[in-house]
């Protein structure tokens, strides 16, 4: 990435393509929040303060079925642990910034904003600060605009289930995967398909030992250390 594109336009651009998929995505979340008997506020605090698509969800679940608030908080924290790998991950391209930056960084990392940076990573092999605010921020801004607006239609969509809206967060990730493999160089191409079947087969194994949601992240950790460990060989 050369210096014309270390700006925040530039990271504001980059992150164009997965803004359909953040207010598709956030105006489900709005519905789904307000058939959990959600208000307004308390849908705009969630998406400010926890900011993690997947887990707001579950939060809905779980609040509606009158699930104990110490449940949820634990809950929410296992599926968010996923953030901490992704933060890792391109941690190295910003040793340079002071720790408040990274800070910055790591608390506005999201699945699908951590996939455009692999991308570009893998295209330019660097990233810049200015450039991840731009693309951090924006997704940011759009996440919470989304959710007040699918807060606000959510009145007039008592059942979100009929029209598909809980398989949005679902389909951005599929997206999110096929976009991040094909963009990435043919060498890594059956690396990354190969750590897929790995992920496929090691969570069928654990799903008969952990709960789903406790699977999908031990899995995650397990295959995240295998991918890391063979791409280095």
């Amino acid at each position: 990435m050369n210096s014309a594109q270390d700006t925040f336009k530039s990271g504001t651009i980059a992150s164009f393509p997965t803004l359909f998929g953040y207010m598709s995505i956030g105006i489900a979340f709005g519905v789904v929040g307000v058939a959990s008997n959600l208000s307004v506020l308390e849908i705009t605090l969630l998406s400010i303060l926890i900011y993690a698509g997947a887990a707001q969800f579950i939060f809905c679940g779980l609040y509606l079925v009158g699930t104990p608030m110490s449940v949820i908080i634990f809950t929410t924290f296992i599926v968010n642990l996923r953030h901490l790998l992704m933060a890792l991950a391109i941690a190295p391209s910003f040793t340079k910034y002071s720790v408040l930056r990274n800070i910055g960084f790591g608390t506005l990392l999201t699945d699908e904003s951590f996939g455009v940076a692999i991308a570009e990573k893998a295209k330019s092999n660097t990233l810049h600060g200015k450039w991840m605010d731009g693309l951090n921020v924006t997704a940011y801004l759009a996440w919470i605009a989304a959710s007040i607006i699918g807060a606000f239609v959510g009145n007039w969509i008592p059942s979100p289930e009929k029209f598909g809206l809980d398989f949005a967060l679902s389909a951005m990730f599929i997206a999110l995967l096929v976009l991040t493999i094909s963009a990435s160089p043919k060498s890594k191409i059956m690396h990354y398909l190969k750590l897929i079947g790995v992920m496929v087969f090691v969570i069928y194994g654990l799903l008969y030992i952990f709960p789903s949601h406790l699977a999908v992240i031990v899995s995650t950790l397990i295959v995240a250390t295998i991918g890391v460990v063979t791409e280095r060989k």
